[in-house]
């Protein structure tokens, strides 16, 4: 089994896309847990560059990391400098990381336009860089820029470039698509011109996805006989971002029979992807391979049919393997297997032939029609289901509800008041409630008429409010309009759910979504109590 290890530049390439602004605690952060995940490198800023790099260099030292060695990144000296007096390199040597990766050119055009030196001076650049660093650090990788690019416009040149580095004492020479416009097939041609070319050198790739080839492109050049990848988790980067390690890792692992982070480790992948998102305060991307929460969703009906007979029949490897999880989604695509799979699931074994099924289906294929989405709101689903089998637990009824939205003055804050009416217990409660907009004062307003006979309702917290206007769904009286789709995330100290209401009223939708939000507390505190977890 080939060992591949794996270079992570989340904390220097990865923070240069469009969005991602990165503190230097969130940078330790993000270090300390893809190192956790087993990661053999990790780049983390260009040492003298920005502050953020300095004060994070400054935070790192000494720090200790189980895995994976840290790497300062940086260029080759100065073309007015010698490598001893030149403050890039000084900033390198500084920032005392066992690692140094530096970039040179290995595009002739680059050279002479870019930096506006000749081929020859850029070639010394490269030397006298690699040599004075190779000297005072563990470990120096030569990273060619633009080597794809160079290679394809002189390619003796770019693979002179990548001598000149190995001679200079440079431990790996990483082939960069710098561009990400390489297709896989040249640079295929290219990663064995270096292979036959440099025998004994040991080779990285660093790819951009420029081109949606990134994956590809560092997958064919470690078949090829590359023993790195460098990447970011998620593919975040400049542009159209890099490589992304999240699905890069499992190829190689699942599916090449490399060795890189291991079997237990990359069931921490999807945990590491997730927390990445959420340090650079992204929301993770739900359609992404092996990680994104719809990697292993199901929504057709016949799809959701086959898997329960064998998962392999949809799903190309085992969800559990990158730390996710098979799902169906209940849509109106949903077939009998859909509804079957989540009862079970929530914990209520249908028989097949039961009829509840059928009119379960029924409602749920009309209720989609007019907006809902229980893909997307499983609480609201579980109210639904317990309703059909006669099990949904009778904790209130509604009776009436009232809202007065005002605003006086030109400069006066608007006033909001919900009148409730609902049935508790055999109790009529009449409340009322002001608040932040009408949405607010009604849920006020109901908790208030609840909490004396239900006090768990205190935990509660509104945690997510999504509108959305769903022009042209259809009605039951088959004309046309426009619903409205409210969408609420609950939470307690427990977990987090989802509800939903639609309607042509925002308020009326807002209400459904509410109502449901707080059956659904009470049913899981219920649940709670029966099986004695507290």
């Amino acid at each position: 089994m080939r060992h591949v290890t794996i270079y992570d530049t989340t904390l220097r390439d990865g923070a240069q896309a469009e969005e991602l602004n990165l503190t230097a605690q969130d940078k330790l952060r993000i270090a300390q847990k893809l190192d956790e995940l087993g990661i053999h490198y990790i780049e983390a800023g260009w040492p003298g560059s920005n502050p953020t790099d300095a004060s994070f260099f400054d935070m790192v030292k000494g720090h200790p990391f189980a895995n994976a060695r840290l790497a300062a990144f940086g260029s080759t000296h100065l073309n007015r400098c010698t490598p001893e007096n030149d403050p890039n390199l000084a900033a390198l040597l500084a920032a005392e990381t066992p690692v140094v990766t530096i970039f040179g050119k290995a595009w002739d055009m680059h050279a002479t336009k870019a930096l506006g030196v000749s081929l020859e001076r850029n070639l010394e650049l490269i030397r006298n860089s690699v040599a004075y660093l190779a000297s005072r650090v563990d470990e120096v990788i030569f990273d060619a820029e633009h080597f794809f690019d160079g290679y394809r416009h002189n390619p003796e040149y770019a693979l002179k470039a990548l001598e000149t580095a190995r001679e200079a004492g440079a431990a790996r020479l990483v082939l960069c698509d710098t561009n990400g416009g390489t297709l896989t097939a040249d640079l295929s041609k290219a990663v064995r011109a270096v292979i036959a070319a440099l025998p004994e050198a040991t080779i990285g790739i660093h790819a951009h996805n420029d081109s949606e080839l990134a994956v590809a492109n560092s997958l064919e050049a470690v078949r090829l006989g590359a023993s790195q990848v460098q990447g970011t988790i998620n593919g975040y980067g400049e542009r159209c971002g890099n490589a992304n390690l999240c699905s890069i890792i499992p190829n190689l692992e699942l599916k090449m029979g490399m060795q890189t982070i291991g079997p237990d480790n990359l069931k921490r992948l999807l945990i590491t992807s997730h927390f990445v998102s959420e340090t650079a305060n992204l929301r993770p991307f739900m359609r992404q391979p092996f990680v994104g929460a719809s990697a292993f969703a199901h929504k057709g009906g016949i799809h959701v049919s086959a898997i329960l007979k064998d998962s392999k029949t949809y799903e190309h490897i085992d969800p559990t393997a990158v730390g996710n999880a098979q799902r169906v989604l209940l849509s109106d695509q949903a077939g009998r297997s859909n509804i079957l799979f989540k009862a079970h699931e929530l914990g209520y074994d249908l028989d097949k032939k039961d009829t509840t099924v059928d009119a379960l289906l029924k409602e749920l294929k009309l209720k989609e029609s007019m907006g809902y989405e229980y893909s997307v709101a499983e609480a609201s689903f579980e109210l639904m289901l317990l309703e059909a089998l006669g099990m949904k637990p009778d904790y209130f009824s509604f009776r009436h509800f009232f809202v007065v939205d005002a605003k006086r003055e030109e400069d006066a804050e608007p006033f909001t008041e919900a009148t409730v009416i609902i049935n508790v217990k055999g109790q009529a409660e009449h409340t009322a409630a002001t608040g932040m907009g009408p949405v607010n004062a009604l849920d006020r307003a109901l908790r208030k008429g609840l909490e004396r006979f239900y006090p768990k309702l205190s935990e509660i917290r509104l945690l997510d409010f999504k509108v959305r206007v769903l022009s042209g769904a259809v009605r039951d009286t088959g004309g046309t309009a426009s619903f409205v789709r409210v969408l609420i995330e609950t939470g307690d100290r427990h977990e987090r759910w989802t509800t939903m209401g639609v309607s042509h009223n925002i308020i009326e939708a807002s209400w459904q979504a509410v109502v449901d939000a707080i059956n659904y507390k009470l049913l899981r505190d219920d649940k709670r109590r029966t099986e004695g977890i507290e």
